[in-house]
């Protein structure tokens, strides 16, 4: 069984700008901010859609429906979503502060919980992340700084490079800085509560909506994890993040470094962040591009150049 690669699906967004052009080479549809490519979904509102092979135009939904356990193994329950979303963000500006429903308010809220990976593939000099409150700090001083206009001096402010790599909860007040590419890997929702967006206006003109009291009750349901940055040095296989939503892999390979999935139990799902990489039947796999592996395929890459790649894993058990 192949892989799957899908079409891109772009997202304008105030805050984006062009850099999926010009860093990744990719032809954008429309002139002006693309802030998101959505690499791989399966959602109501958006469905990725095979790109080329013999299953092109099929969706993601069509790929789950009528393969079932060759692609997502045999412990996948009949009916689920595909549960993971890849997405590229593109911040030219600086992103709303904002949060996501934890799993014991979601429901209540008519939401859906997001636990998000982010890894930096560039960072401009002196860019940072924004995630979950300063120690001490609670539910209580977050209203009062909203009242102020001094919310931003409660967040955490992380510096980050290329290759660093960050898990956020669902719950933990978050934001992305100004200049960074990054890769995300997330849970399957597209549910946000923003909680400041800087006085910005959306690309109707219009200052765009606030969430305070969703914001206020996804932090009084649980209390925040810290986050916990990992740094772009370490060993070239590297365990950057695990949850009961997924895990996710950093191969870091030499000219000729090999990555071979034999068939399994669980689908995978391939990134290349960096450097290009070639299957074993002389297709490239360029940066930029996210694969679906399917858990009964038998794939072999191998790197043409040094090359960064990120492996999510774990996302196919029935869930708890």
């Amino acid at each position: 069984m192949p892989h799957f690669k899908f079409r891109p699906l772009y997202q304008a967004r105030v805050w984006g700008g062009r850099g999926l052009a010009q860093v990744l080479g990719r032809t954008l549809p429309v002139a002006g901010p693309v802030g998101e490519s959505w690499e791989i979904v399966d959602r109501p509102e958006a469905q990725s859609v095979v790109d080329h092979g013999p299953r092109a135009g099929q969706t993601l939904q069509d790929l789950v429906r009528t393969l079932g356990a060759e692609l997502m193994g045999p412990a996948w329950p009949s009916g689920r979503r595909f549960p993971i979303l890849v997405k590229w963000l593109d911040c030219r500006e600086r992103l709303s502060l904002q949060l996501h429903p934890p799993a014991a308010v979601a429901a209540a809220l008519a939401g859906e919980p997001k636990t998000e990976n982010w890894y930096v593939v560039r960072a401009a000099s002196g860019a940072a992340v924004l995630a979950g409150l300063k120690p001490g700090l609670g539910r209580d001083d977050l209203a009062q700084a909203l009242q102020r206009g001094t919310v931003e001096a409660c967040i955490r402010r992380l510096p980050v490079q290329a290759g660093d790599s960050l898990l956020v909860h669902s719950g933990v007040m978050h934001a992305i800085d100004a200049g960074c590419l990054i890769l995300e890997v997330q849970q399957n929702s597209d549910t946000t509560y923003r909680v400041d967006d800087w006085g910005r206006t959306g690309l109707d003109g219009r200052p765009r909506q606030l969430h305070l009291a969703q914001a206020l009750a996804c932090l009084d349901a649980m209390p925040e994890e810290e986050c916990r940055l990992v740094s772009s040095s370490g060993p070239a296989t590297a365990l950057l993040a695990e949850c009961a939503a997924f895990r996710l892999i950093r191969h870091v390979l030499p000219p000729g470094g090999q990555l071979r999935y034999r068939p399994g139990t669980e689908p995978r799902i391939l990134s290349v962040v960096e450097g290009t990489l070639a299957d074993r039947s002389g297709g490239r796999v360029p940066a930029g591009d996210n694969l679906l592996l399917p858990a009964a395929g038998d794939f072999l890459f191998v790197a043409e150049d040094q090359a960064v790649v990120l492996v999510t894993e774990g996302f196919a058990r029935p869930p708890a």
